[in-house]
């Protein structure tokens, strides 16, 4: 059971201005309410111009989150673009290996990079929500689908199984004051989606948002990224890829369908669609380019024994589930469940 939660800003320091504190307070009530301490780690509330230039600062939060016995879990502020800055700070002198212990860690967006971070060093971690994005919501209550995976995950410390929302939700407009106890627009969900291939396949789950995978390689964004991921060897081998299912979720950026087909014939040129046992699609946000998203997976990897599952609902999609990383997971379609064996304790 989960007693004790670090919140971290790894990526982006929202968290930390004055613009977004009814949020916070409303998401620091929700935990202490679950009867959790809080720990807000020393600089993942200094505001977005201080945590973008401090990125040594960010890497000794999680340090220190993970060297604290007393912390259970480990739970990011939100996502951002630019956590990759923290690997010199993190791999540079073995600092993330010496300090990692066996606890949850979750987050999603830009927090893919920490997820392969901690990949690295052997931790396996909780992708799908974090603090602001899912913990702070401002309708009256949390989203229930989202609040369901969140308290299974505090209560037990693993996820068991994932099933599909009855509902998907339009994503705000207004996130001000004003806007707090004002429901979000929800529409009737349909199922998990089989694009092609078997119905049913096994793998260790690892991946996460696609535009942040696809910085790891190009440099538009920035341009010492593609640089710094290959000299941490960021990117896992195609041997660890080996038999794995790889997740995939789009950003609130909704790109174009050219621009997603762009970034998954990036991906292809590792290799790794000829290694992995199948792929997990997450919703994209409002549904934006659904179709021709699951058009264009197809086209580009273009093996149709490779199965293709769309629709999860996880990452910038609301509601939102958890879905464990490293642990063994049947993906099983006809009966609609992801199910997952034994996690941490």
């Amino acid at each position: 059971m989960i007693k004790r939660v670090a919140i971290v800003s790894l990526s982006y320091g929202i968290m930390g201005e004055e613009s977004a504190r009814h949020e916070v307070e409303i998401g620091i009530k929700r935990l202490r309410d679950y009867g959790l301490e809080v720990k807000i780690m020393p600089h993942a509330d200094k505001g977005i111009e201080y945590v973008k230039n401090n990125p040594k600062e960010r890497a000794e939060d999680l340090i220190a989150a993970l060297s604290d016995d007393s912390i259970d879990m480990i739970l990011c502020a939100i996502g951002g673009d630019d956590t990759y800055r923290l690997l010199p700070y993190l791999f540079g002198n073995d600092e993330l290996k010496k300090a990692v212990r066996e606890k949850v860690f979750l987050g999603f967006s830009d927090t893919t990079i920490n997820h392969l971070m901690l990949h690295k060093v052997g931790l396996n971690t909780f992708y799908g929500q974090s603090f602001l994005s899912d913990i702070c919501e401002m309708e009256n209550h949390m989203l229930p689908y989202t609040a369901k995976y969140f308290e299974e995950l505090i209560k037990t410390g693993t996820i068991k199984e994932i099933t599909p929302s009855d509902v998907w939700y339009e994503e705000r407009t207004d996130w001000s004051p004003d806007a707090v106890g004002t429901p979000r627009k929800a529409h009737k969900n349909t199922w998990f989606e089989l694009l092609q291939g078997p119905d049913k396949f096994n793998g260790k789950i690892l991946g996460g948002c696609l535009e942040t995978i696809f910085d790891i390689f190009d440099n538009t964004r920035y341009e010492d990224s593609p640089a710094l991921c290959e000299r941490y060897k960021l990117f896992p081998d195609l041997s660890d890829w080996n038999g794995k299912i790889l997740l995939l979720e789009t950003c609130e950026e909704q790109v174009t369908p050219e621009h997603y087909r762009k970034m998954l014939v990036t991906l292809k040129k590792t290799g790794i669609f000829k290694v992995i046992s199948g792929i997990l699609c997450g919703k994209p946000m409002d549904e934006k380019y659904f179709s021709e998203y699951k058009q264009i997976i197809c086209e580009v990897i273009d093996n149709p024994s490779l199965p293709i599952v769309a629709n999860i609902n996880v990452g910038h999609a609301t509601p939102r589930c958890i879905i464990p990383f490293g642990i063994d997971a049947t993906v099983d379609v006809e009966n609609q469940v992801i199910r997952f064996e034994k996690g941490i304790e």
